[in-house]
């Protein structure tokens, strides 16, 4: 493995990293008058975001005329992210989604962002996750169940689908929050192809009527509108003591230290934010998954042998997780490969970086896609290989170097539903079905919050036992 490049400097009183010698960040290339680099940013964003790493560890890119920083080490983004993240609040591509999610975990900051995280947190406690694993584990069985041998099926709209429905009957009570599957099922899709090129245009165009902004204010619009239904209706209906699922729970939730509660706009934009944090990061996984599997017969034959061994033909458990260690390392590698594309931060004071200076009110950009896909980090990068994730290879793996759900204090709240459901979705499948790819299309990756599959069709064939 090759090293990677070291910070010159010392740290401060406060731990920050500071250099004798400030420099001057360098430009990515490809910069085009008044557009700056936003035409490549839009036509290869993957492409882009990757091709940084030869320009430095923190690259100045323009979108319009606004200068944007890029942290594509992993040096860089623990400065960022851990070290001095109190020096950073969320930054462009957060205010650009607030017209969705409003001030949930996703986009809030400072105070608020710490009392909503203490009221949600316990939402996700290992209890409850047990508890919404039988959901997770009856609806992966039904799906299963439903299919026929030599089907075909679009895998990336089916695992869509399995992840709505699955976080719907956590969120709501089943009668009451069937509109919010609905809705949820039409607009998320929208909001989610169209939020990368509003992110990355210049916010003076979010007035114009042009069509991406046209669908996603219309989508964002009915999201929330009829999440606040649900909500009132559940109000409405009384809510039952002790009722598990995650609206009852975030209505019932009561700060600590001041017994302050939720109003029901930040309900409402809490359960947005899981809806937008948990379906495509769930579906996209889990599609790369089923396909990395398919073209890996040696990955399938492990992992079908620990499905056997651990579950054998009964419904996956939460006591079933923590034994599935080989489906683990498949999704940490596709999660690796196919992970988050960018997260953003804003400078709330000065900060030094590296060597480099940046004043207060600078928007940095995080690509952990490009910091995930490093040679300086990974051997053969763009290679799907799970066994890199075996305790003796992954110890040669900086701790900081695969940071899927973000790290420091803004680490997803969701981290452990999700990997639970994918873990049970793929042992429910696997434990009885084979897919193959079908002939005629080989998935790419589309870029938006994650670099998911732009489709994924397969063929189901019973296992071969």
């Amino acid at each position: 493995m090759v090293a990677s490049r070291q910070f010159n400097g010392t740290r401060n009183e406060k731990g920050y990293l500071m250099s004798t010698a400030l420099k001057s960040v360098p430009r990515a290339p490809g910069k085009i008058p008044l557009l700056g680099h936003t035409w490549p940013l839009l036509r290869d964003p993957l492409g882009f975001l990757k091709s940084l790493r030869e320009t430095g560890d923190l690259v100045r890119i323009e979108v319009g005329t606004l200068p944007v920083y890029m942290a594509v080490s992993a040096q860089m983004v623990q400065e960022v992210m851990v070290r001095q993240a109190r020096s950073f609040e969320k930054g462009r591509l957060y205010d650009r989604v607030q017209k969705l999610v409003g001030q949930g975990l996703a986009t809030a900051s400072g105070e608020v962002h710490r009392r909503h995280r203490r009221l949600v947190q316990p939402v996700f406690h290992h209890q409850r996750i047990a508890g919404y694993a039988e959901v997770m584990s009856k609806r992966a069985w039904e799906l299963s169940e439903s299919w026929s041998p030599g089907q075909e099926i679009a895998v990336d709209q089916v695992m869509g689908q399995l992840a709505i429905e699955i976080l719907a009957e956590t969120m709501f009570s089943a009668d009451i929050g069937r509109p919010a599957v609905e809705a949820v099922r039409r607009d998320l899709p929208v909001i989610l192809k169209n939020m990368l090129i509003r992110a990355a245009s210049p916010k003076i165009l979010d007035r114009v009527p042009i069509r991406p902004n046209r669908d996603f204010d219309r989508a964002a619009d009915s999201m929330r509108q009829v999440i606040d239904e649900v909500i009132a209706n559940t109000r409405r209906s009384g809510q039952q003591p002790g009722q598990a699922d995650l609206l009852s729970l975030l209505l019932d939730a009561r700060d600590a230290d001041t017994g302050e509660a939720l109003t029901d706009a930040e309900v409402r934009d809490e359960l947005t934010t899981m809806l937008f944090a948990g379906t495509e990061t769930t579906a996209s996984t889990l599609s790369w998954s089923l396909h990395e599997i398919a073209r890996h017969p040696d990955v399938e034959k492990q992992v079908r042998a620990e499905i056997d061994e651990v579950v054998g033909s009964r419904p996956v458990t939460a006591e079933d997780i923590p034994r599935l260690p080989t489906i683990r390392r498949v999704l940490d590698e596709v999660i690796r490969l196919h992970g988050v594309t960018l997260v953003m931060r804003r400078t709330l004071e000065p900060v030094e970086l590296g060597g480099y200076h940046l004043p207060a009110g600078a928007e940095i950009g995080i690509s952990l896609y490009a910091m995930h896909r490093s040679p300086d980090l990974y051997d053969d990068p763009d290679r799907f290989d799970p066994d890199r994730w075996l305790p003796e290879r992954r110890a040669a793996v900086p701790r900081e170097a695969f940071v899927p759900f973000g790290a420091g204090a803004r680490k997803c709240v969701g981290d452990a539903f999700s990997w639970t459901e994918a873990t049970i979705v793929l042992a429910t499948i696997l434990a009885r079905w084979s897919l193959e790819p079908a002939p005629g299309h080989t998935p790419r990756e589309a870029a938006s919050a994650m670099a998911h599959p732009d489709h994924v069709p397969m063929v189901i064939r019973p296992r071969d036992n």
